[in-house]
């Protein structure tokens, strides 16, 4: 079944071609995803049916799209292990492993946590959707660390809220490349989706939001420096972004990072874990915090660097 989607045109919006405006009206799907939505006559302004991709909009016009409705694959339950740090009967705590994906999504039907958590736990939250039941917030594949997972939907509702208004604490560790001079910084850097590699985050001005992240040094070597990470903001590749825009992305980050540095380090994906997160309880309202202890190949990398000093 199709979804139906409208809009008016926004003033400062007028002239712009209709794919463009649409690509960044619908960031879930591609630039090249809606230009085929127009080409098959599925977009009308003012009624009209629209073909031509590169038909220019005027200001206030009302925009519909038909999108059609993916067929939502049926998730099916996997004796998938999981390190459970806490639960009760309204949360769980996870320490999410490197490697595995949240939720199912294209190109990963299976083998995700979300596939585990149905196996492990009877009840989990819906409010998410279909694809991602008791999922609160989610971390990158290659990111390791603590991960909240609400149970009941009167649990999932507080924490978006907790979210939403920025009460979440949210602590990162992480190895970047260089040696940041100063002990401890702010980023202040709008992120939105890159103009081009339409998959990709950067830090821009356009169709942004606001992103803020602060850094503490917590260990230099000669030439990677270890941080303690925490976010104001939950914006996608945060992390990665900012610690690119400033110069010291992760190591290990093909997206984001130096690509052919990453052939002088041993270890899979980028370096960043979820190291603690508080919130309050969504049932006694009282404040909460976990931590999720760094995983074996991250401190074999630190001790790595210590005896060496740093990347050769």
């Amino acid at each position: 079944m199709e979804k139906y989607e409208s809009f008016n045109v926004l003033e400062n919006e007028e002239g712009k071609r209709i794919d463009v405006l649409l690509a960044k009206k619908f960031q879930n799907h591609s630039r090249s995803f809606m230009q085929k939505l127009v080409r098959e006559g599925k977009v009308k302004v003012n009624g009209k049916t629209i073909k031509r991709n590169n038909f220019r909009v005027l200001n206030e016009s009302c925009i519909e799209v038909e999108i059609p409705k993916e067929n939502e694959p049926r998730i099916v339950a996997e004796d998938i292990p999981i390190d459970v740090i806490y639960e009760d009967d309204y949360i769980a705590i996870i320490n999410k492993r490197k490697g595995i994906v949240v939720h199912p999504a294209p190109g990963h039907h299976s083998g995700t946590l979300v596939n585990a958590l149905m196996a492990r736990f009877d009840i989990l939250s819906n409010i998410g959707g279909s694809l991602r039941p008791g999922i609160v917030h989610r971390l990158d594949k290659d990111t390791s660390g603590v991960l909240i997972v609400a149970k009941k939907n009167v649990a999932h509702k507080k924490l978006i809220q907790q979210f939403k208004k920025r009460e979440v604490t949210r602590k990162y560790l992480a190895l970047v490349h260089g040696n940041i001079k100063t002990d401890k910084g702010t980023i202040n850097a709008p992120i939105g989706r890159h103009h081009i590699r339409r998959q990709e985050m950067a830090v821009t001005n356009r169709n942004s939001r606001k992103a803020l992240t602060r850094f503490k040094v917590i260990e230099r070597f000669s030439n990677v420096t270890l941080v303690e990470i925490s976010l104001e903001t939950g914006r996608t590749h945060q992390i990665r972004v900012h610690m690119a825009y400033i110069g010291n992305p992760l190591i290990g980050d093909l997206k984001y990072g130096f690509k052919k540095a990453r052939m002088k380090v041993n270890y899979p994906g980028h370096a960043l874990h979820a190291w603690i997160v508080g919130f309050r309880h969504p049932r006694t309202d009282e404040y909460v915090e976990f931590t999720a202890p760094l995983p074996r190949e991250f401190v074999k990398l630190i001790k790595d660097l210590r005896n060496k000093g740093g990347l050769n």
